[in-house]
């Protein structure tokens, strides 16, 4: 069968097993019918990486090595189900890190395989879009799910996207960032402030004891188009604290990491909010591992033109129940991929 075909007989219900390996974290997940989440477990690498201030690939790939069976053992039986009781298996093909997208692909394969189910490959960019329609498991009211067309703006450690979209598992990218990805600004900027990696936990904490307006950052609008660029904003912050190390007095790091922060934050709102008008769209989705700031949150909140939808702050990171859930969408729709299938670290969303 050749890759991301499409059979004729889709089903309308489904279990569907994430994994999730495509940089620091392994993860696994059940989730059923795109929306309930049966479980979702993920181990993280943070501290491990912590003392190299980034990921580093090879221990990555290394660690999950370790971990990748254990972690999807303990989904499949938080979700109290066996491999036998999921329709499909979803899997993270890319962008990612070459060598950690291989172990959660391999692994994928080898269930399948052994199981006789279905294998799909899933775009890392596709699968925190998703995100915004997952439910956590516990008693609450479960939110409509995004209406189409809706506009995703997806901000994390290596992308800035506005992503349009019409209907399910159609995309049409309509920018990007040209330079700096708006998590990537956010680490380094953390480390010219001598903050701790992750940079987004530790701007937005040091944020919160500042003020927005002690420093006036650049904001790269973009004229004409819908790209974005950080690059300009990140150099004007070094350039402030190399002129404050000058004066030998101690840096007022929760001012600046408050006024960067808002900065940030009125370039990607605004931007956002331009794109929404213009293609009309009914809602916006907010999603990537940025989309946990609790100032964005705020920004796109406070506003009452479109409908906002965040996922769940446990789900904006890195985690498998969002690739379970574009794994749903293309799984009744008729999408499979072949045992064949390979990891694409460089894999466009398209």
């Amino acid at each position: 069968m050749e890759t991301g075909i499409r059979q004729s007989q889709p089903f309308a219900f489904a279990r569907i097993l994430g994994i999730e390996s495509s940089c620091d974290e392994t993860a696994a997940a059940v989730l059923e019918n795109g929306r309930s989440l049966l479980s979702s477990v993920v181990a993280s690498q943070i501290e491990i990486h912590e003392q190299y201030g980034g990921v580093f690939p090879e221990v990555a790939s290394r660690q999950h090595i370790k971990t990748v069976y254990a972690v999807i053992e303990q989904a499949l039986q938080q979700a109290h189900l066996s491999l036998g009781d999921v329709d499909a298996i979803a899997v993270t093909r890319g962008p990612g890190l070459a060598g950690s997208l291989v172990v959660g692909m391999n692994a994928a394969k080898g269930l399948a395989l052994g199981a006789n189910l279905p294998l799909l490959g899933i775009n890392h960019l596709e699968g925190h879009i998703y995100s915004a329609w997952v439910q956590p498991p516990g008693p609450r009211i479960i939110p409509p799910e995004p209406e189409f067309p809706l506009l995703a703006l997806l901000v994390s450690g290596g992308h800035t996207e506005l992503i349009l979209m019409n209907e399910h598992v159609t995309y049409q990218r309509l920018g990007g960032t040209r330079d700096d990805a708006a998590g990537e600004a956010f680490d380094k900027v953390a480390r010219l402030l001598g903050l701790p990696y992750p940079g987004g936990p530790s701007i937005q904490e040091a944020a919160e004891r500042g003020n927005p307006t002690a420093f006036t950052f650049p904001r790269a609008r973009m004229e004409g188009g819908w790209n974005f660029s950080f690059s300009g904003l990140k150099t004007a912050v070094l350039r402030v604290v190399k002129e404050l190390e000058a004066t030998g007095k101690p840096l007022p790091v929760s001012d600046l990491a408050a006024s960067f922060q808002a900065a940030v934050v009125d370039i990607l709102f605004t931007k956002t909010l331009k794109a929404a008008r213009q293609y009309a769209v009914r809602d916006i989705v907010l999603a990537g591992g940025v989309s946990a700031n609790r100032a964005l949150r705020q920004a796109f909140l406070a506003q009452n033109e479109f409908k906002v939808h965040i996922p769940d702050l446990a789900l904006c990171t890195d985690n498998a129940a969002m690739i379970a859930a574009a794994g749903y969408y293309r799984f009744i729709k008729g999408y499979r991929d072949s045992l064949d299938l390979d990891v694409l670290p460089t894999w466009p969303l398209s």
